[in-house]
């Protein structure tokens, strides 16, 4: 399977974006899908993960209540909508597909296919 994130941008503090992220070569209901995010350095950190059906959400606690993940496997896409965006969410945000069972994977290590990234520059 392969990975490709896009929507990142440049946006000021209290914006939104939408990440999209498009899965092709493989079946997307076969995976677990994440989005992880790296700021200038700093380590790769979890943002958000949804379970294969799309029945079960997690979020980091930075951005519980400003983001939201969700797929629609029919078109072979993962979303994240983000709002209400602070200088601290900048980065390079990745989407991966994890095929094992879902557990609310939160480690980078637990994710087995990486897409490219897309940047998010927030200013303040």
């Amino acid at each position: 399977v392969q990975l490709q994130a896009s929507g990142g941008g440049s946006v000021q503090a209290g914006g939104s974006l939408r990440l999209s992220c498009a899965v092709s070569g493989g079946r997307p209901a076969n995976y677990n899908m994440g989005w992880l995010r790296q700021a200038p350095g700093k380590e790769r950190e979890f943002v958000a993960a949804i379970r294969r059906s799309g029945s079960a959400t997690y979020y980091a606690n930075s951005v519980k209540g400003r983001f939201i993940i969700s797929r629609e496997n029919m078109k072979n896409a993962v979303y994240l909508q983000m709002n209400s965006l602070e200088p601290e969410d900048t980065g390079v945000y990745y989407c991966a597909a994890d095929q094992g069972l879902w557990n609310r994977a939160s480690l980078p290590e637990e994710y087995d296919v990486w897409g490219q990234g897309t940047l998010v520059t927030v200013s303040s």
